[in-house]
């Protein structure tokens, strides 16, 4: 048994810091659980083209759940602003409950669409607290010479949960027709880490984790100025204290910085499969090779701006690599004829630099919150998350009228689509036909100067005789009426947004081409040296002091021991 630990489920608290082997499990239960609420979390992305199908939902419907979600995620977030009074653990353990009973149960048994979203709203709830409660677990564990690292870590949650996404989804989409059962699978695997989480997480007492830990050498003065420790006056008026420029500032900037993976996140197989034509699996195949770049590189990355001892090079060196990857990125939207692979290349290195920067931008705003006051960690996490989150909300309200076409193309392309797979010499005649033509013989199929007009338009676009040209407009009588009216309501108009859909969608990647920049200045206001020197000058006085204290505590100590034994 860990020395420490409380054996009550609910009373988590560790009273003396563990040691390196026991903080790395502790840290392994938190990622776990990260991985899996945003698998839950992101699932629904990787069967959106069937889940509105199934709800007859349309794309702003769809959009709309998606703003609530994460609205109710902003809110959620502050609330766990509470986490540095009432802890962290709970909140991620009973999180994961919540969420993976309403993931594998409720979103997949949703009779309606309104349902459907409700639940959608529930799952965000959940994480919009676990967005605070895990990266705050994350910094207890983690004294600040191991904090790339451990923030790498924790990174890879919301990206590995995107993999696995992506993974499960492209290859078990073509045996498992059933959208539901994504949901299923990534609510069952939750309630699997709830039992790990259950029995194996814990967190440090109040008393521990309000302490600033630079390296573990500290960790002998940390217990002992916890046995007087003043709580209540650590967390006096919290929000007045971290409610602040560096705070608010870093967190919208590196908001807009996310832009490009919250679209990843929410579009990127409508975006495949929309403009280029690949099937959901293969849209979900390319966002493996996103999420996975991204999760190798924010590892590597944290554990090598831990050596060097700077974080903000690495920011500023990663944006700017993304920023020019995204540019490239935006350019292939006007050309169709991309090909599979050559999104594997891009997106890859896109990934890559974009987790180059987050990692040590993760590790650099938690130590800037430790300088303001290490006891409201939770809390200057909780104005993240929530600056974060309106960011999302706010992002997906205007998509729809930056990139027009994707609500035509995403309610009426599915059925259009069967339908000409269906059909498909008959409507390849249809538009052959000029749309105005097509008009009058929908009109009235009986119309004598609109057959002679389609007869001739016939004739000349497929160069067949006049005898062939009428019997592929014969032909039209196979199309069912349904679909015939389908088609005459809406044919047009998908086509002409998927003209337009390129187009429109390279201003969407330039909108977060322009995130990326405005996020490159927010840097500054971050704690930390920009030169390896400095910050060794930095590291190496921290450690003359703590040998001071550490000295005085063993004389203490010793003091103490030899007037208790005489």
């Amino acid at each position: 048994m860990t020395k420490g630990v409380r054996l009550r489920p609910f009373d988590r608290r560790l009273e003396q810091y563990p040691d390196v082997g026991v903080r790395y499990r502790y840290l392994l239960v938190v990622v776990l659980a990260t991985i899996v609420l945003y698998y839950q979390q992101y699932v629904g992305g990787s069967v959106s083209p069937s889940v509105l199908a199934s709800f007859e939902m349309t794309f702003r419907y769809y959009l709309s759940v998606v703003v609530i979600s994460s609205v109710v995620g902003a809110l959620s977030s502050l609330l766990a602003g509470l986490a540095d009074r009432w802890g962290r653990a709970n909140i991620v353990v009973f999180g994961l409950l919540t969420a993976s009973l309403t993931t594998a149960f409720g979103i997949p048994n949703a009779t309606s669409r309104t349902e459907y979203a409700l639940f959608v709203a529930i799952v965000g709830f959940i994480e919009g607290m676990v967005l605070v409660a895990t990266p705050a677990l994350v910094r207890d564990f983690s004294p600040q010479l191991g904090r790339g690292r451990a923030m790498g870590i924790w990174t890879m949650g919301p990206v590995l949960g995107s993999l696995v996404v992506s993974e499960v989804a492209s290859n078990t989409l073509p045996h498992l027709h059933a959208w539901e059962d994504q949901f299923h699978i990534a609510g069952l695997a939750g309630l699997g880490v709830f039992v790990v989480a259950f029995f194996g997480l814990r967190e440090l007492s109040p008393s521990l984790r309000d302490q600033l830990m630079v390296s573990v050498r500290e960790r002998a003065l940390v217990e002992a100025r916890a046995r007087g420790f003043n709580v209540e006056s650590a967390l006096r008026r919290p929000w007045r204290q971290m409610f602040t420029l560096n705070v608010v500032v870093p967190a919208l900037g590196v908001s807009l910085f996310l832009l490009i993976y919250y679209a990843a996140v929410g579009f990127f197989v409508i975006y495949f499969t929309s403009v280029y034509g690949f099937t959901q699996s293969q849209a979900n195949g390319l966002g493996n090779w996103f999420w996975a770049a991204d999760a190798i590189t924010v590892v590597v990355v944290g554990v090598i701006s831990d050596r060097v001892g700077v974080r903000k090079p690495f920011i500023v060196g990663g944006t700017i690599v993304a920023i020019a990857l995204t540019l490239v990125f935006a350019s292939r939207a006007t050309r169709p004829a991309t090909s599979y692979d050559t999104f594997i290349v891009l997106i890859s290195i896109l990934s890559a630099s974009r987790g180059f920067a987050y990692a040590p931008w993760m590790a650099a705003f938690t130590e800037t919150l430790e300088r303001k006051n290490p006891a409201l960690v939770a809390t200057g996490l909780a104005i993240w998350g929530w600056v974060l989150r309106a960011v999302v909300a706010i992002a997906f309200l205007v998509i729809p009228y930056v990139v027009t076409s994707v609500s035509p193309v995403v309610d009426y392309g599915p059925r259009l689509l069967a339908i000409q797979r269906t059909y498909k010499a008959e409507v390849a005649t249809l538009q052959q036909i000029d749309p105005a033509t097509r008009a009058a013989l929908h009109e009235n199929q009986h119309d004598a100067a609109a057959i002679a007009t389609a007869l001739k338009e016939i004739e000349a676009k497929s160069g067949v005789s006049p005898s062939v040209a009428v019997a592929k407009l014969l032909d039209l009588r196979n199309i069912p009426t349904a679909d015939r009216n389908y088609l005459a309501a809406h044919a047009d108009q998908v086509l002409e947004a998927r003209a337009s859909a390129p187009r429109q969608w390279e201003h969407w990647w330039w909108v977060c081409v322009g995130g990326q920049v405005a996020f490159l200045p927010t840097a500054l206001l971050l704690t930390g040296r920009w030169r390896r020197s400095s910050a060794k000058r930095d590291r190496d006085e921290r450690q003359r002091l703590i040998d001071e204290q550490l000295a005085r505590l063993e004389r203490g100590n010793a003091e103490l021991s030899g007037a208790l034994s005489s």
